[in-house]
């Protein structure tokens, strides 16, 4: 169903202040590039990847993909986040207690309580469409391995959201190659490899003293006062009526979904200033880090959410090989193998896999919080519809070995798996492994050994 108009008055002005902050956004801060867009931490909307790949090595070609993807953009949640912000600026407005820029704040408010509040959590069209283009690349990259009735295989969890985006993407698949044999399905046993803990467990263990500690740093750059003084026209009412903290990270993460429904025609970066935003982002993305990261600071309990799904990856490839190599006429072995999940399992999985690109280290343990934005980005690992696909390469030239390669939001990346050039003659180059190296390197992880 298509949005209403947002209330009149609201997006006059935005436009404007939206593209002032998009070229602030975009210069260095603190002597790191980012835009505002990007600060939306996991909020942040699947941007169309532009990287060039790299050429396989002569004679090797495509044949199976495995495939793990969070759902597109999605509207926040939950529904009562919407109805505190609203209830709490229209309190404020009752006793005459707002600004002009709370005011219009209120009426953005207002309309998110009635239009977005009831979709709390649901994907959005953007979401949808996000998928639909992953889909089309994937075909379009990989033309080898959709071919005629070529096998596919899709496990979504039992998340609405998810099997949305599950849906999505097939339908781009059918939509590219209409005779492809797809079989699909959502189902609680699935749940076991696609996330199988208790995320308010995870964050239990790794809310540790210590951790705290660092925690109060990265907040002590938090600072909600200014923003609350241009909202509210009486600081005395907002000390006796607001909790400052609450309603500011409400705004930072109710604002940050909007970008996932271009049908709401209106924004919360004119409530920002630069350093604010960028502060409250950091804070952010240690709080993932923490949770979901390579913590040294916790249990590292997140890490064990995806060792499961490493585990089925490689069982999964395992019998594909084993079948291709053997030619056995046993059951169906699919092309690609593509799975629906959760932010919960994308981060975690890319820290044990340990994926590298450019600056950005997922498996790092760092103790310095501070710096931590320079090495580990939330929104670079995990946006809306982030994704991990395994892409496993052959020749057709006797005794060549299998080779994988690794890509992350559609982007390749660097391993720490090593190939013996003293035993091995023509190790490849990464970002393409030999399949017997990484097996052994990733089974050790899966295993916890």
């Amino acid at each position: 169903m298509a949005g209403r108009d947002p209330p009149s008055g609201i997006q006059s002005g935005l436009e404007n202040m939206k593209k002032i902050l998009a070229l602030l956004f975009a210069v260095a801060i603190s002597g790191f590039a980012q835009d505002f867009r990007q600060m939306g931490s996991n909020y942040y909307a699947y941007p169309t990847p532009t990287a060039k790949y790299t050429k396989a090595p002569a004679g090797y070609k495509p044949f199976y993909i495995s495939h793990y993807g969070r759902h597109g953009s999605r509207f926040h949640q939950p529904a009562d986040h919407y109805h505190f912000l609203y209830s709490t600026l229209a309190k404020a407005d009752s006793a005459g207690k707002l600004t002009d820029l709370g005011k219009s704040l209120l009426e953005r408010a207002k309309y998110l309580d009635e239009y977005a509040a009831p979709r709390a959590g649901d994907l959005t069209q953007l979401g949808v469409a996000q998928h639909q283009g992953i889909a089309k690349r994937m075909v379009k990259n990989f033309p080898e391995i959709f071919k005629n009735d070529a096998y596919i295989e899709a496990y979504a969890s039992t998340s609405v959201r998810c099997v949305v985006s599950m849906a999505a993407f097939l339908e781009e698949l059918r939509a590219q190659k209409s005779k492809l044999d797809i079989h699909q399905e959502s189902g609680k046993y699935l749940m076991s490899f696609i996330n199988p803990l208790d995320f308010g467990k995870i964050i239990s263990e790794s809310n540790t003293p210590a951790w705290q500690k660092e925690n109060e740093k990265m907040y002590s750059h938090v600072a909600p006062t200014r923003m609350m003084n241009a909202i509210f026209n009486d600081s005395n009412y907002v000390k006796k009526n607001v909790n400052a903290g609450d309603l500011y990270s409400k705004i930072y993460e109710i604002g940050n979904s909007l970008q996932g429904s271009p049908e709401i025609k209106f924004s919360f970066d004119d409530l920002w200033t630069e350093d604010e935003l960028f502060a409250r982002w950091r804070a952010q993305n240690a709080w993932w880090y923490s949770v979901l990261g390579n913590n040294p600071f916790g249990k590292k309990e997140g890490l064990e959410n995806a060792r499961p799904l490493l585990k089925n990856v490689l069982e999964m490839a395992d019998k594909v090989i084993d079948s291709d190599t053997t030619k056995a006429k046993t059951e169906k072995q699919p092309v690609v193998t593509l799975r629906f999940g959760h932010d919960t399992m994308v981060f975690p999985f890319a820290v044990l896999l340990q994926m590298q690109n450019g600056s950005l280290n997922m498996g790092i343990e760092i103790a310095e919080m501070e710096g931590l934005h320079k090495v580990w980005r939330d929104y670079e690992i995990c946006p809306m519809a982030a994704n991990v696909q395994f892409v496993f390469y052959k020749s057709a030239k006797k005794d060549s070995p299998i080779l994988v390669k690794v890509m992350l939001n559609e982007i390749e990346q660097k391993l720490p798996v090593a190939c013996d050039s003293a035993t091995v003659k023509n190790c490849p180059a990464a970002p393409y492994y030999r399949w017997d190296d990484f097996r052994e390197f990733y089974g050790k992880i899966a295993n916890k050994n």
